[in-house]
């Protein structure tokens, strides 16, 4: 089925399913499952609409006015609503019905979004922008306009686990953003901490996206939808003033396309990209972005299915370092056989056996394919730092 055809039925299916988080948290119409691979900006180019959408993405962020234009493209959108604050009930709520009522009849919209990273106030630790109760009230009054759409809510990447838990009641897409590529030695700027981090894990290498990914997987629950909004930008574009040319630093397309696909293996449903409206159609991030989506559109009826339990065996050889996480992997049905999605998460390159694949007959390394020789249930590899590598197998 095309993205075309997809949305169409999505659109017929609106008046009475809706749309649907189901049990492992992928987002479903009456036309089937599907991973989100989205954007909060556009990019900056002459025809961004068809750019986006001719590249394999699926969600654009939009104002109730550009749902149509959303929807001409095979897009969907989502909306961002804000909350109702305390003391200004009436005017936030005659506000909030008025964006509902006019966007809620188009079967472009996909979901509901109320206030980004409720929990973060930069600089002082501990204290919320937004209390829960704010957020779940919100949530309530919109769900009694529109009961077919679920509801986002993005979170920074810090916070405790159970000070996040306690905004579920408001969410059934659960997130965070987090943009680990920084030059060292960066001047101050909004939301990095005094190390010049954005994250407050251990970890500084972007293999820290595998556990944000996790840990709001803890956060969300088994059933609810999992996001990662990543990184689109260069954090010494986002300096209002005096930016310093040295220090502007994209992510290249290898960390990309490890972030990504990290984020996949440790099981998210939807990958967002924030900061392409700061980011110059020169550089050469959006082509990077590109060249992502086309794996991903490749891979959509993989990405969308459900976990494959293989009982895979890695068995590493040595490279002269040690090893920290090694290689990550999952693994999706795919017709014949199976794909699996592997990274390795070390800062140093490993050389490792695949084994216990004897019910699979023919491997083959995508993008591009090339194949792999299987014996006797077993393949070697070897993966440089944060390299990634996606496999198909068949049974036959």
């Amino acid at each position: 089925m095309t993205r075309r055809e997809f949305l169409a039925a999505s659109a017929a299916a609106y008046g009475s399913a809706g749309i649907r988080i189901e049990d492992d948290g992928m987002l479903a119409t009456a036309a089937g499952r599907f991973f989100v691979l989205g954007l909060y900006q556009l990019p900056r180019l002459a025809d961004p609409w068809q750019a986006a959408s001719k590249a394999g993405f699926n969600l654009v962020r939009v104002s109730p006015q550009q749902l149509p234009l959303a929807r001409r493209h095979n897009l969907y959108g989502w909306v961002a609503l804000g909350s109702i604050r305390p003391g200004r009930e009436s005017e936030d709520e005659a506000r909030i019905r008025a964006i509902v009522e006019s966007a809620r009849h188009d079967p472009a919209l996909l979901f509901w979004e109320t206030e980004d990273e409720p929990t973060f106030v930069w600089k002082q630790p501990g204290r919320l922008r937004i209390p829960p109760e704010q957020i779940i009230k919100t949530r309530r009054f919109v769900e009694a306009l529109d009961p077919a759409r679920p509801f986002y809510l993005n979170h920074s990447p810090t916070n405790l686990e159970s000070t996040l838990r306690s905004y579920n009641a408001g969410a059934d897409i659960v997130a965070t953003d987090i943009y680990p590529v920084i030059p060292p030695g960066i001047r101050e700027l909004y939301a990095l901490w005094p190390d010049g981090q954005h994250g407050d894990l251990s970890n500084p290498y972007i293999s820290q996206v595998g556990q944000y990914a996790d840990k709001m997987r803890r956060v969300a629950g088994p059933s609810r939808a999992v996001f990662l909004v990543l990184q689109a930008f260069a954090w010494e574009k986002l300096r209002e003033k005096d930016q310093d040319p040295s220090q502007v630093r994209y992510p290249t397309r290898a960390e990309t396309r490890f972030m990504a696909w990290q984020a996949v293996v440790h099981g998210v449903n939807g990958i967002l990209y924030w900061g392409l409206s700061y980011t110059p159609p020169e550089a050469p991030l959006w082509g990077d972005l590109c060249a992502l989506a086309a794996e991903f559109r490749a891979l959509g009826r993989e990405l969308a299915s459900r976990k494959v339990a293989l009982s895979l065996r890695l068995d590493y050889h040595d490279t002269g370092h040690s090893l920290d996480w090694g290689v990550q992997w999952a693994a999706r049905a795919t017709p014949g056989g199976a794909v699996i999605f592997a990274v390795n998460a070390d800062r140093h390159p490993v050389e490792v056996t695949f084994g216990n694949l004897g019910r699979f007959r023919w491997a083959a390394r995508l993008f591009p394919e090339e194949p792999l020789p299987l014996i006797g249930g077993r393949f070697r590899e070897t993966f440089p730092p944060f390299g990634v590598r996606i496999y198909k197998l068949r049974e036959g």
